[in-house]
């Protein structure tokens, strides 16, 4: 018996295909993530040749960072291009850009100790937890032209605050055994309190009353 061929058999999937479902403002999202990256391997060659020109590049990534994350969100609300996965490709780049990488630049410059440690993976934590929250609670916090008129929390990227800080202890010398504040003994582990900026930063990203008004 002759079989009806299927007029719409079902199509096959595309080489690339992701690629080419991405918007515009998409590839600055993933140019963020590169700064980032490119922020962590520089900070890995500083340790390893000791050039200091590896640690400026890494300083200098930050700035370009912010831009394109500054960039993304624009181009999308204003041209109304917006990509379906748009939202969650940008909170996986700013986990990069502003949780990992700005972490790997204080353990970089000195902030080792046992304590130390323990305050880095805490403001990771951080920053991955209050992106989270943002993209479950981005419907409800938004207002009735679909803007959100305020973050809850300390948005992510105010750390390049920190990076910045580092960047000028680096400037004035005052990195490894010269870092400010100096470094203490807490329970047989080696703690430099100026890791309290990571641990206050960590903080108020996380903050449920903390609210920052969205420009």
């Amino acid at each position: 018996m002759n079989q009806t061929a299927n007029p719409n058999p079902p199509s096959r999937p595309r080489n690339f295909e992701m690629v080419r479902s991405l918007k515009p403002p998409d590839f600055l999202t993933l140019g963020n993530a590169a700064c980032g990256t490119l922020a962590i391997f520089m900070c890995l060659n500083y340790l390893d040749t000791a050039g200091t020109h590896y640690i400026w590049i890494a300083f200098l990534a930050f700035p370009f960072a912010l831009a394109f994350d500054v960039l993304d969100g624009y181009l999308a609300r204003r041209f109304h291009i917006g990509s379906p996965w748009g939202t969650d490709l940008d909170s996986l780049s700013d986990v990069i850009s502003f949780g990992v990488a700005p972490a790997v630049v204080g353990y970089t410059l000195g902030l080792r100790g046992g304590w130390d440690v323990l305050v880095l993976i805490y403001f990771v934590s951080c920053g991955i937890g209050r992106l989270a929250r943002y993209n479950v609670t981005y419907a409800e916090m938004a207002c009735e032209t679909g803007k959100v008129k305020y973050y809850q929390g300390t948005p992510i990227p105010t750390s390049v605050i920190l990076v910045g800080i580092l960047a000028l202890a680096f400037q004035l010398g005052h990195t490894q055994e010269l870092l400010w504040l100096g470094q203490f003994r807490l329970l047989g582990a080696t703690w430099h309190p100026l890791s309290i900026i990571y641990l206050g930063s960590g903080s108020a990203m996380i903050s449920a009353k903390l609210r920052v008004p969205k420009l």
